[in-house]
């Protein structure tokens, strides 16, 4: 499933993109299906975030959704298995050929693109219903105008979901010294500390694109049990989940309340 790029000119495609981490990811893309290789963690995450996010929506089944930054296609051809029409963007062009070849392989309708969420937003503004970017906005120049952009691409009272890494001592130690050197479980050099972004200042760029902050948890990880699970604590890895204002409807039909999270009562921030 093809679809023509929009005539956006290549500078203004690369402006919110890290040369050197669209690299780092091409010299890996092989890897990408390969559940003990340096994507591996991904493969143990992905049936916890992918029943997150089916929890947040009520299901995918019907829904459209975009994965922002989609790498090798592993949670955007789980939605798409869940009976989402998923559309997935990245500009690591080596990863998105594996994607669509996995595609194939499995039967996973995906409708793969190489450009960047600003690039989509003016291709589809509010086209979908679930909006997904995931281990991806501590890897550009910019998050805040991928926020947006993923913003601009959702429906009116739209769900998002983003998940990153916390500013912390802790997340040092956890997601680079253990990760990279200690278990070993992503490739030395996958992260950079300083572009790790604390709850707080995620959730003002959120409401800044004009979101509500409905939910945020933590992402924790058993190294003994080689496993994930979400619960309280924002101190490493964690989820932030939005809405777009707008109508909402409930299984009943009738216009669902948005619970909001203010940013002041976020803790490890």
């Amino acid at each position: 499933m093809t679809q023509t790029a929009p005539s956006t000119s290549t500078s203004a495609q690369a402006a919110n993109v890290d040369a050197g981490e669209i690299a780092k990811f091409n010299q890996i893309a092989a890897q990408w299906w390969d559940l003990n290789g340096d994507f591996k963690p991904l493969h143990l995450l992905n049936p916890v975030r992918l029943s997150f996010i089916s929890d947040q929506v009520q299901g995918l089944f019907g829904k459209t959704c975009i994965d922002i930054g989609c790498g090798g296609g592993i949670l955007a051809e789980s939605m798409a298995h869940a009976g989402a029409q998923v559309t997935g963007i990245d500009m690591a062009a080596d990863a998105l050929d594996i994607a669509r070849l996995h595609a194939l392989e499995t039967g996973a309708c995906v409708n793969y693109q190489q450009q960047t969420a600003e690039a989509a937003a003016q291709q589809w503004p509010a086209q979908f219903d679930v909006v997904t970017c995931m281990e991806m906005l501590e890897h550009v120049p910019d998050p805040a105008a991928i926020i947006q952009a993923c913003a601009d691409l959702a429906k009116p009272g739209a769900t998002l979901i983003f998940s990153t890494l916390n500013k912390t001592a802790k997340s040092f130690l956890f997601g680079i010294v253990g990760a990279e050197y200690v278990l070993r479980l992503v490739p030395k050099g996958t992260h950079d500390f300083q572009k790790f972004i604390r709850p707080s200042t995620l959730m003002r760029m959120i409401e800044n694109a004009g979101l509500v902050v409905t939910d945020a948890t933590g992402l924790h990880y058993n190294p003994i049990q080689q496993s994930f699970r979400i619960g309280a604590g924002l101190d490493v890895n964690y989820f932030v989940v939005a809405q777009k204002p707008g109508t909402v409807k409930s299984a009943t039909n009738e216009p669902s309340n948005i619970v909001t999270v203010p940013v002041a009562a976020v803790t490890n921030e």
